[in-house]
């Protein structure tokens, strides 16, 4: 219904996720809270594996979920009723904000969303699967370099361009992750901030 939700008190993301599904609207494709699950360190195609306990946005689903009951193993409670689906493949954004003390900074990768090439019974959750621009390496590095944090919004309904007006407009520093990124530029562009 486009609450802003962000896991582990974590209310950066959850805010940012707010608003973001409010500049998505009417706009196709969704808006989720996400995190980095697991990387798919294949050489010749590695791929993120993006998803976060039970805690989904359907908005992303590329088909109607799925509810299912299966074991949690943290919390000592009931097994859990979750949704579970894939995101819908094609382009999408994650996007972080980073407190840097006297500013704040927006993170942006793109992605490209893709299909799992197999079954994947072992994680009954909502999840969604992409490659992130321009590779995995030279991304990961980037988010790395710029202190980027583990929790995001992902979005397939919005591109760097509406997060690009939204950062200028309210007064933050932007950083873009793309197909144009090499880790040299990328350590200039921080230097000189």
């Amino acid at each position: 219904d486009g609450y802003g939700f962000a896991a582990e008190g974590d209310w950066k993301t959850a805010a940012l996720v707010r608003a973001m599904k409010v500049m998505a609207e009417g706009l196709k494709g969704g808006t989720s809270f996400m995190e980095d699950y697991t990387y798919h360190l294949d050489p010749i195609n590695p791929m993120v594996l993006g998803a976060h306990m039970l805690e989904i946005c359907p908005s992303i689903a590329a088909n109607t979920p799925s509810v299912e009951i299966h074991p949690l193993s943290i919390g000592e409670r009931e097994d859990p009723v979750r949704l579970i689906f894939e995101a819908a493949p094609g382009e999408a954004v994650n996007v972080a904000i980073q407190d840097l003390g006297d500013e704040f900074r927006m993170l942006v990768n793109e992605v490209d969303v893709v299909s799992p090439p197999e079954m994947l019974p072992k994680l009954p959750v909502a999840r969604a699967l992409w490659k992130p621009r321009p590779d995995l390496k030279t991304a990961t590095t980037a988010w790395i370099l710029a202190g980027g944090p583990h929790h995001t919004s992902f979005s397939q309904a919005l591109h760097s361009e509406h997060l690009e007006n939204f950062a200028e407009m309210a007064g933050l520093q932007l950083l873009v992750i793309d197909n144009d990124t090499s880790v040299r530029a990328f350590k200039s562009a921080l230097n000189r901030r």
